[in-house]
């Protein structure tokens, strides 16, 4: 695998304002709680992997 880090563009599921994260795939399937950058309300990021690529990533609102 070359770079572990991928940047992904996601949109706030309360604002819908575009924004980038940066997934790690070495570190395996995640579930986590981010604050928007520009609402800075909570959302839900989870992603699954297989170590090498993206599986699949949501972005809901956390609660």
């Amino acid at each position: 695998m070359d770079d572990p880090l991928v940047d992904r563009r996601i949109s706030c599921p309360y604002c819908a304002e575009p924004m980038h994260i940066v997934i790690d795939l070495s570190a395996g399937g995640q579930s986590y709680v981010e604050d928007c950058q520009i609402c800075c309300q909570p959302m839900q990021v989870s992603f699954d992997t297989d170590g090498e690529q993206l599986l699949g990533l949501t972005v809901d609102t956390a609660g």
